[in-house]
């Protein structure tokens, strides 16, 4: 997680993030342009004026769009662990009972507080970094008491500390496999630590993880590109590899030829 607990986002051009995992709760005005994320189950836009909470310890993939001729812009505000727990023990916040929905990201109705709150940061960021410091624990601090106001069902979320519990491996990864994130994470979120994740894994699936992570994602790389007449340079990033290069070399090993000549001449 970035040191900052704040950030502002402008990009002019279409992008996706990297690791495709949330570690905090955050809590995010879309300023312009649209956002998409997708959860391995639903998918979820975010358009400008729109106000989201995304949760913690949740698989999820990026795609930022900026509107036509224009940047994207959105502020979010890292609710870290640390911060909820000093504000649990200050004004007595806790969990009453366990958050029934397992959607990564909430979508916040729109209210005058919300936008008060975010202008007023706006504000604050144009301020030298050294200033900005002394008051961002204090903004995100007003931004959970806001939450808690606005939106009271999400004090459920925020002061629930609870660690993932040991779900089915075998389902976990067969709908999680195309996530871009290392086996540390895939172990934790199954409620593992690493050494028992790899080995409940080979009990499994008779391989090593990162053996049949790549296995698997090329096959659905196979058809994507086969069955679904989907680009290369789509299909990479949509099956969990990291760059064009490393996939290309991975599926020509594995099939004897470059993923773009499958497409032209599928067999």
């Amino acid at each position: 997680m970035s040191e900052s607990k704040i950030l502002y986002s402008c990009y002019f051009t279409r992008s996706r993030e990297g690791e495709q995992f949330i570690p905090e709760h955050v809590f995010s005005y879309q300023i312009a342009g649209t956002l998409t994320v997708f959860d391995g189950s639903k998918t979820f836009i975010s358009k400008e004026g729109d106000f989201r909470f995304s949760r913690k310890n949740r698989l999820a993939k990026f795609i930022k769009q900026p509107p036509e001729n224009g940047e994207f812009k959105t502020l979010s505000i890292y609710l870290d662990r640390q911060i909820l727990m000093d504000m649990g023990r200050e004004f007595n916040l806790h969990a009453a009972k366990h958050f029934p929905r397992e959607d990564a990201v909430l979508y916040l109705a729109g209210d005058p507080l919300y936008k008060s709150f975010m202008d007023s940061l706006l504000v604050y960021l144009q301020l030298p970094v050294e200033e900005q410091a002394k008051l961002m624990d204090l903004k995100v601090k007003e931004a959970v008491l806001l939450l808690i106001k606005v939106n009271p069902e999400v004090k459920d979320l925020l002061f629930d500390f609870s660690e993932p519990v040991k779900v089915d491996l075998e389902g976990f990864m067969l709908k999680n496999y195309h996530f871009n994130v290392d086996l540390e994470r895939f172990a934790y979120l199954t409620g593992r630590s690493l050494s028992t994740f790899k080995r409940d894994f080979e009990k499994i699936f008779h391989a090593t993880p990162s053996r049949w992570l790549v296995q698997k994602r090329l096959e659905e790389a196979y058809y994507l590109i086969r069955d679904k007449d989907k680009s290369p340079s789509d299909v990479y990033l949509e099956v969990g590899f990291e760059d064009l290069s490393h996939f290309s070399f991975a599926f020509k090993k594995k099939y004897g030829l470059a993923p773009s000549l499958l497409r032209s001449n599928p067999s």
